[in-house]
């Protein structure tokens, strides 16, 4: 089910007001009881902290499979991203000098092929986030990171492979599973800020 813009609104501000709650309390806020219309199924989300103006990653956590009620999900996912392993963690000062992006994802489609290459007419740079996975090794970019880092289908791929830990040819030379999913995309323009919807491909508003 497509998120609405109000809905889209909602998700950022929870995840703004689950992050102040956790850095003053400690604990996870408990999930609110009165939500808009398909806000409670359950989806793969992710909260993506950037420092502002700048826009440099500052956090990035979720959940790529649908195993929780959504508004739980983010909860969890905004709280993580506080503690990203890549960074030190958040200060409770930092949040007005921050921005969030709530990505909420779509359901995940395993890509069968004849021969590896074939991966590469299946997936459009801009639409489709991917999670790939051989063994124990797996990882995932969303839609939205191939359009940032300005990457062709193949340097996609390559670079997903590398983020798993894999050699970057991976993907042709031995056995994987790769999936593709769909997303939306809705950001803050400024700390605390309006919100609105991103078209991913264009880098653009959705009006």
């Amino acid at each position: 089910m497509e998120i609405s813009p109000k809905g889209g609104e909602y998700l950022v501000r929870l995840a703004r007001d689950s992050i102040k709650y956790y850095l003053d309390n400690l604990v996870p806020l408990r999930p609110p009881k009165d939500v808009p219309r398909g806000l409670t199924e359950k989806r793969g989300v992710f909260c993506t902290i950037l420092t502002y103006p700048k826009g440099s990653l500052r956090g990035c956590i979720g959940s790529i499979f649908p195993e929780k009620p959504l508004l739980n999900a983010l909860i969890e996912a905004s709280c993580s991203a506080t503690q990203d392993p890549r960074f030190f963690p958040l200060h409770n000062l930092e949040l007005e000098q921050v921005t969030l992006e709530v990505t909420v994802l779509g359901q995940m489609e395993k890509l069968s092929v004849f021969e590896p290459r074939d991966y590469l007419s299946l997936i459009e740079v801009g639409r489709d986030g991917l999670f790939i996975r051989r063994r124990n090794n797996c990882a995932v970019f969303l839609p939205q990171v191939p359009v940032e880092q300005k990457w062709s289908k193949k340097e996609y791929i390559c670079e997903l492979c590398r983020k798993a830990g894999l050699d970057c040819d991976t993907w042709v030379v031995k056995p994987v599973e790769l999936y593709r999913f769909g997303a939306q995309v809705f950001s803050e323009s400024d700390p605390g800020g309006n919100i609105y919807e991103r078209d991913i491909k264009n880098g653009l508003r959705v009006k």
